[in-house]
């Protein structure tokens, strides 16, 4: 059977299903609220919210809605959100800025905006008898992503970005995508392998997302760590030699610099 392209939901509870570790989820709140933690943080979806999570949906924990919580999903694959995506660098700036905070907090109008292109998309899937099914598809999908972009610029500040810096940026978190930082965690590192200066690298990573380059090695690092310490059936010793720590005690150490507790700590 084949995978769908595009799932229509009405909850919240598939994200982070193995299920859908393809898709990008796309939820707009219409009434109460839910809590939820994301990349160890703790963040509230409510009425006239969008939230998107663009990356691993297992990031999302401990999901509590209200009784009347009402919430439109939709599921796109990476795939088609790549093929319906504009050819606009401004993308790379919001796709890190939804990796830090996945909610989007909208003024009444944009709120209609975004409940129509829902709308617009789930009345487009149901036409399958549409000689250009997809190609509208993906139009209606492209017409919602132009708005979140949107959106985005109007809530945090529109800067236009080069091709070079969004390419730089793109490469830079394709390195930290397939785990590079569990064995290296300088700057260096990851500007010798784009044949770039350090400090151009972090220059470049704070005109596109806001933040320098080391904010984003050690986010990758913790976050992975975290996941790690959660898994009983991995010694502390294990971990740390998982991400090539020079001893348990400089493992330690970052852990709770940048965890706030000690790795027995999540054990417990």
């Amino acid at each position: 059977m084949a995978k769908r392209e595009i799932i229509i939901d009405d909850t919240l509870e598939k994200v982070g299903d193995e299920r859908f570790a393809g898709y990008i989820c796309h939820a707009l709140c219409h009434q109460g609220h839910c809590t939820f933690s994301h990349t160890g943080r703790a963040f509230t979806l409510a009425a006239g919210d969008c939230m998107i999570v663009a990356r691993r949906g297992d990031l999302i924990t401990d999901l509590h809605a209200s009784n009347d919580f009402s919430v439109d999903v939709i599921y796109i694959t990476q795939e088609f959100i790549e093929v319906a995506t504009p050819q606009s660098n401004y993308g790379m700036r919001g796709h890190l800025a939804l990796f830090d905070n996945p909610v989007m907090r909208l003024t009444p109008e944009m709120t209609a905006r975004c409940a129509a292109n829902f709308a617009a998309i789930r009345g487009r899937l149901a036409q399958a008898g549409h000689h250009f099914h997809r190609e509208v598809l993906i139009a209606a999908v492209q017409t919602m992503i132009l708005d979140f972009f949107d959106f985005h610029a109007e809530l945090y500040g529109f800067d236009k970005l080069s091709t070079q810096y969004h390419q730089l940026m793109g490469q830079f978190l394709e390195l930290l995508e397939r785990g590079d930082y569990r064995t290296d965690r300088e700057i260096g590192y990851y500007a010798d392998k784009l044949c770039v200066t350090a400090k151009y690298l972090s220059e470049v990573s704070k005109k596109v997302s806001g933040l320098p380059a080391a904010y984003w090695i050690t986010r990758y690092t913790a976050l992975d760590i975290s996941r790690q310490l959660r898994d009983r059936s991995l010694t502390l010793t294990a971990i740390a030699d998982m991400f090539n720590f020079s001893s348990p005690g400089h493992f330690t150490r970052y852990v709770v610099k940048n965890l706030g507790a000690r790795p027995v700590d999540f054990r417990e």
